[in-house]
């Protein structure tokens, strides 16, 4: 069994796009920038560029782990979509991750709240504990009324709405699921779409 895996962490579901390289829990090389509403445009070459930064090739990876969501509809979907891609064409193991968890990851904070805005005072929400740089998820992810989730939670809580995540601790934390069935990795939505609300 390999002692060190060459892993990618892989979040296009906010305004920001997020991705590292690593070499087991160490941070090879990492780029977090906001992106203009051009992820699609973006990742490839970006990701390219990454990986020729420390000769290696994408089939040289031996895990994924993709953010899936909740988020941008277009932008949660453009990630798995390359998540997706990079698995049928080589034999990767492909993980999930929470976008939510990701975001939390940024803190320090012994308690933290992970924040992205879904418009009308609703908004993506978990809430997490931290010690020792492990994340425990106490809720999960969900769309609710602002004030109803924040009601829930601790006072103290951080409540984080952007940050640059520390891939690391989705290791820590074990927070990867992995993805039996390619076909079968989806985004996380939560929303549902405007169709399907006028349809209600």
């Amino acid at each position: 069994m390999k002692s060190l895996y060459k892993r990618l962490i892989l979040d296009t579901a906010t305004k920001s796009i997020y991705v590292a390289l690593y070499l087991g829990d160490e941070e090879l090389q990492v780029r977090f920038q906001e992106g203009l509403n051009d992820h699609s445009v973006t990742l490839l070459p970006m990701l390219e560029e990454m990986l020729k930064t420390i000769h290696w090739k994408l089939e040289d990876l031996d895990e994924v782990y993709i953010g899936i969501g909740p988020g941008s509809y277009t932008g949660v979907r453009i990630g798995v979509s390359v998540a997706k891609m990079i698995g049928f064409m080589h034999p990767i193991d492909i993980y999930t991750v929470s976008s939510l968890f990701l975001l939390a990851s940024s803190s320090d904070s012994s308690e933290i709240v992970s924040f992205i805005d879904a418009r009308r005072n609703n908004a993506f929400m978990a809430y997490y504990k931290q010690n020792n740089h492990v994340l425990t998820e106490v809720i999960g992810d969900c769309l609710e009324n602002i004030d109803t989730f924040l009601s829930k939670v601790s006072p103290l809580a951080t409540v984080i709405k952007q940050g640059c995540p520390k891939g690391y601790k989705v290791f820590t934390s074990h927070m990867g699921q992995k993805v039996s069935e390619l076909h079968d990795l989806v985004p996380n939505y939560l929303q549902i779409t405007e169709a399907e609300r006028k349809k209600g």
